[in-house]
């Protein structure tokens, strides 16, 4: 099987060695089937996107809404490099999924709006799927309503132009699009479980999701938690384009 690619932009290595356990786990994947790129650290290489069978750009402490004075020399290359690799990917309609801060950086290269109206607190929230989604092949053998993790500080107000909604939730009116038949975003994490979340948590306690000092009864709720469907939009996403 050609590997995925996974487009990461995490400084802390603990937390950056987590993620790709996570998504290698919650894909069932094997050995040599992830390959990752550490933006934050190294600037993105010319790629053969048709040696990968899709790619995935994981959830980041970067804040696209940021004005740019104010983001990182690092961040500021990240994003313009993201951006011309969406330029391939969605001229040609290639497998791809944004989770958390991928659904930012997607909806703002559409053509959509990022800020901080619809950010959610950590915790879990119930996605519910529109009549779009449930048709959708990746998402349409979820429950109509589930639980998934999540913990941002911005959000898309809508859809980008041409997009298709495919999740909702009460807070966050864009919890999934589409773009072509193959381009995915969610704003949910669709890796996580309760442990995983627990220790990005306590790696990103001072960076504004949550007030620090209730870090100990954050991390016992969170633990009381479950969100076992979302990881299948990953997983089904995996099984429809794993190739040869």
């Amino acid at each position: 099987m050609k590997p995925f690619l996974l487009l990461a932009t995490r400084e802390d290595d603990a937390v950056a060695a987590s993620e790709v356990a996570a998504f290698v786990r919650e894909g069932g994947l094997g050995p040599g089937e992830l390959e990752r790129i550490r933006l934050e650290r190294d600037p993105l290489p010319d790629l053969d996107l048709d040696a990968f069978s899709g790619v995935v750009l994981g959830g980041s402490p970067y804040c696209t809404s940021d004005p740019d004075d104010a983001k990182s020399p690092a961040q500021r290359r990240v994003e313009t490099e993201l951006s011309t690799l969406l330029d391939e990917v969605v001229a040609r309609d290639l497998p791809f999924l944004g989770a958390c801060y991928g659904i930012g950086t997607l909806g703002v290269h559409q053509g959509g709006s990022v800020d901080r109206e619809h950010g959610e607190p950590v915790g879990t929230v119930p996605v519910e799927l529109t009549a779009a989604g449930r048709a959708d092949p990746v998402f349409g053998g979820l429950p109509e309503v589930f639980d998934a993790y999540v913990g941002h500080k911005e959000a898309l107000h809508a859809t980008p132009p041409g997009a298709v909604l495919l999740a909702t939730s009460g807070p966050c009116p864009v919890q999934a699009f589409r773009v072509g038949r193959n381009v995915y975003a969610t704003q949910f994490h669709p890796e996580l479980d309760a442990e995983g979340f627990v220790e990005r948590c306590g790696v990103y306690r001072d960076e504004g999701y949550f007030d620090p000092s209730q870090f100990d009864a954050l991390a016992a709720r969170l633990r009381t938690t479950t969100a076992p469907f979302a990881p299948q939009v990953w997983r089904r996403f995996v099984a429809r384009y794993a190739r040869d």
